[in-house]
């Protein structure tokens, strides 16, 4: 058959329906994780009020939120519980004075990070606790200690999810070499994690493609996991999305480290899934959340996108802006240039 320019534009038409079919309908795929609790309290040592944890808990329920992050399972051997609060460990009995056993759709996760986390101890057989799912954190030369946790948390029972954490500052070959080793663990989920803000939609989009071809065959999925720095979390995850990621993180009014995260309530506004509702997670912003903004320094700010443009740790940035001369933004960049 001979292709005319009229049968070019019709498979154009076509192909552009089955695109938007993808990424504008209904996925059922998708699930969302909240990660207010445990990225937020980044920024406050996560001495959060058991009001504010329950309220954040309350929301994801009738939002119809897939997961909710608590906080971390931090090793006591290495993190005093004097000097930080309660969900840097996440016991069972204070996770459960806030849910209870937990009788909603909602399934509760925590974050253990690599060589960090006692998790032979405080990670419990899955019969025994109110959580279901643990998610490793690693730093690529981590990969190993984080593929025993995934292990241990797997023949305990929970999903599991592996967050490769610095992609940005890691070599192609690096991060393929973890991908080839996550691809053969039980792990459900490998993270595209912007740890510092840093990656624009074309890294993104590269990023999630890699991830989806080790993915592939293996009946694992891709996530994303964004930070605003450039105010690009939300546009990335979006980016993730269409080309095929099915676990998206965000968090409520954007609450997380540094710049925060992808805000929750513009994620699921953009979802066309119906059981999705953004009125519960409006209500938790204005109760409770955004009062926070008087002690809890978050959201895009210029050091933040400094410290995003140079593909650094932002923790100059907060360094910077606790202190008392956290006007002049130009010193603070001229300091960034001498340590770049």
């Amino acid at each position: 058959m001979t292709e005319t320019p009229e049968s070019k534009n019709i498979a154009s038409e076509e192909t552009q329906r089955d695109w938007k079919r993808d990424w504008m309908g209904y996925r059922p795929e998708i699930k969302v994780l909240d990660c207010t609790v445990r990225d937020g309290g980044l920024m406050n040592d996560h001495y959060f009020s058991d009001d504010v944890v329950r309220s954040v808990y309350q929301a994801c329920v009738e939002a119809g939120i897939d997961y909710m992050e608590l906080g971390y399972k931090a090793s006591k051997k290495l993190f005093s519980p004097d000097e930080y609060g309660t969900w840097k460990f996440c016991s069972e009995d204070d996770i459960r004075r806030i849910v209870g056993e937990n009788e909603s759709g909602l399934k509760l996760s925590v974050m253990a990070d690599a060589e960090r986390t006692d998790y032979h101890n405080d990670i419990l057989p899955k019969e025994q606790s109110v959580l279901d799912m643990v998610r490793v954190a690693t730093y690529i030369h981590q990969i190993p200690s984080a593929v025993d946790i995934i292990k241990d948390a797997a023949d305990k029972g929970y999903e599991t999810t592996c967050n490769i954490m610095a992609i940005s500052t890691a070599q192609e070959s690096q991060i393929r070499n973890a991908l080839d080793v996550l691809a053969n663990t039980p792990v459900g989920t490998i993270y595209v994690v912007d740890s510092f803000g840093s990656l624009y939609l074309e890294q993104i989009r590269e990023f999630t493609l890699m991830y989806l071809e080790y993915a592939k065959d293996t009946g694992k999925e891709v996530g994303i996991h964004t930070h605003n720095n450039q105010q690009l979390a939300y546009a990335n995850t979006i980016e993730a999305l269409i080309l095929g990621a099915n676990r998206l993180d965000g968090s409520m009014a954007g609450l997380g480290r540094g710049a925060g995260n992808c805000p929750m309530e513009l994620l699921l506004g953009f979802l066309h899934n119906p059981k999705f509702k953004v009125r519960p997670i409006l209500r938790c912003i204005r109760d409770y959340i955004e009062p926070l903004k008087d002690q809890l320094n978050w959201g895009f700010a210029i050091p933040y996108m400094i410290t995003g443009q140079f593909n650094q740790h932002p923790r100059a940035a907060m360094k910077f802006m606790d202190g008392e001369d956290n006007k002049d933004v130009v010193a603070f960049f001229d300091s960034i240039i001498v340590e770049d």
